[in-house]
């Protein structure tokens, strides 16, 4: 049986811009509560969360680690997350997974794109915040410029619960104005009671007057009694502050410094007595796979057993994980359960609660619990696990389209096979990014988020699958068509001893814009016989695979036979075939050949500061801005663009808008190409046939 309750389960996603901190307030705090025997450093490399070989030789965070301690009686199950916008994707998950949300800002940086970008997905997901400045030891750290911005930037009722005692080098303890009471740290992180300095006195009666509005405001009881002046005792004032985080009323914001564990005591503390247990949270909804009736699960050991899976893992040693979060019910070890996603019934083994890259064995999990087991079968990141009895099917995770697109290839010859098969497994951990062969331009493709994702991704295809890979930017689609009316006449005759071959057409080509290709029989009085006239057809259809100008398909043309000639003997199948080709490329070059380029629909979402800079840009990129409409505090820009000017957009917004900016592109139409453009791919083409 597991050691603790659900009313004990604390689970706590550890999100912000990136460079903050959080992965080493973590490591501090694993090491205070014991759960760890050393304090793990991002810096040094030796983080016992970023563990993966990609992450300590870049020293960020690239996948979310799930980290579980106990303090003072609670299962804080700590869920730490990327803060590069290019992993965003396991942000999202891990808040799918979780009750509450840390965002973390750092002192001398303050609020970043990123912290807005992660406030916005925490209040999306409906779950309580805090807001905790990290790095008051920094130069120029500044706890009063971060609050302001945090109170500028969002629409929460924001308010510091903590005061920092010291600036920067000097920063040494914290003033807690709920409770009037100080805090000074030792050199290993904990906390000592002390006296409220008395430069602080002032200032932190200020904002304690200001707490205690926040929290009454939401209580009538409360209310009135601090209105006529009577005494709150602490306990009903602590119930109805942690009432108001978990509603959303109240965004409390601490602060600390991580390098030298300080306040990581105390947040710890506050965790455990504020932030909710899975039972305080609104039941999960879902819906009945059978009759699609919308049902709900509370967080309770007495309801059927449900999750959610929110991340897959390739463990060296015991193959693939599959972790989730226990929505519902309990689960054993060595049980079966049903896949509702994919209709599967699963066979579960050992249970194992995930420590970075370590796990441990457990015989049980419950409603709340962050879990992982090996080996399933029919199972992937986002799929619904449930009791065999009482199914339910929940909303899959809904994770970023990929936007950014390479093409890779193998180093070595013979590799081909191994990079599908190892892009594959990858997909399986990663769901931003997919692989996929495009037959036409004979290339397989790889979508990710960003330059730093393919990166990693190509790292890691090297390291477990020994396959290393060039990147370059994909094919452009292209396509041939013309734009007037031409003929052709060619003889096919071939003579070499024996049979020969003998074929003669003339061919009409003209502008088809109402389909791809039509073919017209004209041909009265037996010119060319009937049984040669699909054989002309058949020439002709194979040569629009790779048309006449530089080898791309052609579209939109009508061919019509008109005559032609034949011999009694050497006439064939075959000649005819051939004739019919030669002819309609001769055709099809004195009709006026355009190059048309695919056009994409592409709608750009970004702040209204930003909107100058990216019409202008996708001027640049030779697009036509169809119209704007503000939506949610955004703009939202509706451009056609080349296809072949979007091949690195996603790094180019991110870089214009400082990572505001959001886009979407589908495929529209096709359209001639400028004739400088048109020059260029026709000599690269003949450079590439050379």
């Amino acid at each position: 049986m597991p050691n603790h309750a659900v009313e004990q389960i604390r689970n706590v996603a550890l999100i912000s811009h990136s460079g903050t901190g959080k992965t080493s307030m973590l490591e501090s705090m694993l090491f205070l509560a014991g759960a760890t025997k050393r304090r793990g450093n991002v810096d040094d490399g030796n983080s016992i969360l970023d563990f993966e070989p990609e992450e300590r030789e870049r020293r960020v965070s690239i996948s979310s680690a799930i980290a579980p301690l106990y303090w003072k009686d609670q299962r804080i199950q700590f869920l730490d997350t990327p803060g590069y916008f290019d992993f965003v994707g396991e942000v999202h998950a891990a808040l799918r997974a979780t009750d509450s949300a840390i965002v973390v800002a750092e002192a001398v940086s303050g609020v970043e794109v990123g912290t807005e970008m992660v406030w916005e997905y925490a209040r999306n997901y409906g779950l309580p915040k805090i807001a905790f400045i990290n790095k008051m030891d920094r130069e120029n750290a500044d706890f009063f410029k971060v609050l302001e911005q945090l109170r500028d930037n969002f629409s929460e009722r924001i308010v510091p619960l903590q005061l920092p005692i010291g600036r920067e080098t000097d920063f040494n303890g914290i003033v807690d104005v709920l409770n009037m009471t100080a805090y000074q740290f030792a050199s290993d992180g904990a906390a000592e009671e002390i006296e409220i300095p008395d430069e602080l006195r002032e200032q932190s009666e200020e904002y304690h007057e200001e707490v205690m509005d926040a929290i009454v405001e939401g209580d009538d009881e409360l209310l009135m009694m601090y209105l006529e002046g009577e005494e709150l005792d602490g306990a009903s004032l602590q119930r109805a502050l942690r009432q108001a985080i978990i509603e959303g009323e109240v965004v409390p914001v601490l602060c600390g410094a991580s390098a030298l564990e300080a306040g990581m005591s105390t947040l710890l503390d506050f965790i455990a007595e504020y932030l909710p247990a899975p039972s305080d949270m609104p039941e999960r909804k879902g819906w009945d796979p059978e009759s699609e009736e919308e049902i709900s699960r509370k967080a309770s050991v007495d309801q059927p057993f449900s999750g959610i899976v929110f991340k897959t893992m390739a463990d060296p040693y015991v193959g693939k994980l599959t972790v989730f979060r226990v929505n519902s019910g309990q689960i054993r070890s060595n049980s079966s359960i049903y896949n509702a996603s994919q209709g599967e019934q699963e066979d579960i083994g050992q249970l194992f609660v995930p420590m970075g890259n370590q796990q441990e064995s457990i015989d049980e999990a419950v409603a709340g619990d962050l879990v992982a087991v090996a080996k399933l079968q029919h199972t992937i990141t986002s799929d619904t696990l449930c009791s065999v009895d009482d199914p339910i099917l929940y909303p899959g995770i809904q994770f970023p389209e990929p936007v950014y697109s390479v093409a890779v290839e193998p180093e070595a010859r013979g590799d081909e096979e191994k990079i599908g098969s190892g892009l594959a497994r990858l997909a399986e951990e990663d769901p931003t990014f997919n692989v996929e062969r495009n037959a036409e331009t004979r290339q397989q493709v790889l979508f990710g988020m960003g330059d730093l994702h393919v990166a990693v991704i190509t790292d890691r295809l090297k390291r477990k699958f020994g396959v290393s890979v060039r990147t370059f930017p994909p094919k452009i689609a292209y396509r041939e068509t013309i734009t007037d009316t031409a003929t052709a006449h060619y003889r096919h005759k071939k003579q070499s001893g024996g049979r020969g071959q003998f074929g003669e057409v003339d061919l009409r080509v003209e502008p088809n814009p109402d389909d791809d290709f039509e073919f017209l029989n004209e041909i009265f009085g037996g010119a060319v016989p009937n049984q040669f006239i699909p054989a002309v057809e058949k020439g002709i259809r194979e040569t629009l695979q790779e048309g006449p100008i530089a080898g791309y398909p052609v579209i939109n043309v009508g061919v019509a036979l008109y005559d032609g000639g034949y011999h009694p003997v050497d006439s064939s199948e075959m000649a005819f075939k051939t004739a019919g080709a030669m002819a309609f490329k001769q055709a099809f070059l004195d009709a006026k050949p355009v190059l048309l380029e695919p056009i994409l629909e592409v709608e750009v979402r970004v702040p209204d500061t930003f909107m100058g800079d990216v019409i202008g840009d996708l001027n640049r990129k030779r697009g036509k801005i169809m119209g704007m409409e503000p939506e949610g505090g955004s703009q939202v820009i509706k451009a056609k663009v080349p296809a072949s000017e979007m091949t690195r957009y996603a790094i180019d917004l991110r870089s214009i808008t400082q990572g505001r900016g959001t886009y979407k592109a589908d495929f529209s139409s096709y359209e001639p190409a400028p004739s400088h453009v048109m020059e260029k791919i026709i000599a690269d083409a003949q450079e590439e046939a050379e």
